[in-house]
């Protein structure tokens, strides 16, 4: 993005005028966030977006292919029944992670974020802007994975679909949030997909997926009791046995938690430009 069209979006999110002469705006605080700022970020991402076909193929085709080879390898036994819904929420947070934390660090390092940080627009707006865009992405993710692994997959899901739907989404826009706060601790994206098991491998070994919780020794136990990933596990394993949303609510309000404290946490770190 050049400079002017920098300008001109930043102008645009906020209503400030435009032309040779345009005075240049004033610069909100940082903590200021304006609904007009966020909605033109969210836009021009999804516009981006929309324009790359290998990420839409990353963001909706490969989970769908991962889920599609295990349907057919484990073909007539229970193993898709009783992990499906899990891998439902598994990849596209896994996935939504990745692509959120090179796409935002790639801002950073081509000095997009530096130029429109110039303009009225805060990092809130900016962060947020990046929060919608990918959360509508992670909504129409999780429904085209759902929809595959049940209706074409053949995934038979005891509890109410739609449940596996909302955790599903949650777990991919709380995947994009800590991509987001990750982005700031990297240098380059090569550092960025290196984080990805910092960050993630920890919240598999201990959310539940290899082994119940409670035989885990006492220690991580009670590591996994506060990392995010353990709770959108243990939602999903509820609902494939037959739990209804009543019985996940408690996990769906603690995985909303983590998301506005990884959007907070991203806010507050993030930088306008890699040193």
């Amino acid at each position: 993005m050049s400079t002017h069209d920098a300008r001109s979006a930043a102008a645009v999110a906020t209503g400030a005028p435009q032309g040779e002469g345009a005075r240049t705006p004033v610069q909100r605080a940082p903590s200021a966030v304006s609904p007009r700022a966020t909605l033109a970020t969210a836009g021009r991402v999804l516009r981006q977006i929309r324009h790359d076909p290998r990420t839409i193929a990353l963001l909706v085709v490969l989970p769908c292919v991962l889920l599609g080879l295990i349907a057919w390898m484990f073909d007539g036994t229970p193993v898709l029944d009783q992990f499906g819904p899990i891998l439902v929420g598994l990849f596209p947070m896994i996935i939504m992670f990745l692509v959120t934390s090179v796409t935002t660090l790639r801002e950073r390092q081509s000095g997009t974020l530096e130029r429109l940080m110039t303009m009225p627009i805060g990092k809130g707006d900016f962060v947020g802007g990046y929060a919608l865009a990918f959360a509508l992405l992670a909504t129409v993710q999780a429904l085209v994975v759902v929809a595959f692994a049940v209706w074409v997959c053949g995934m038979d899901v005891s509890g109410p679909v739609w449940v596996v739907v909302l955790v599903a989404v949650l777990d991919a826009i709380l995947g994009s949030c800590l991509g987001l706060a990750a982005s700031a601790l990297a240098r380059s994206e090569f550092q960025a997909v290196q984080l990805m098991p910092v960050i993630l491998f920890p919240q598999l070994i201990t959310c539940g997926l290899l082994m119940p919780r409670d035989e885990m020794p006492a220690v991580l136990e009670a590591i996994s009791r506060v990392l995010p990933l353990t709770y959108g596990v243990s939602a999903l394993q509820d609902v494939a046995a037959g739990g209804t949303f009543a019985d996940v609510s408690g996990a769906v309000a603690v995985i909303v938690a983590f998301i506005v404290g990884a959007i907070v946490l991203g806010t507050l770190t993030l930088r306008r430009r890699t040193v």
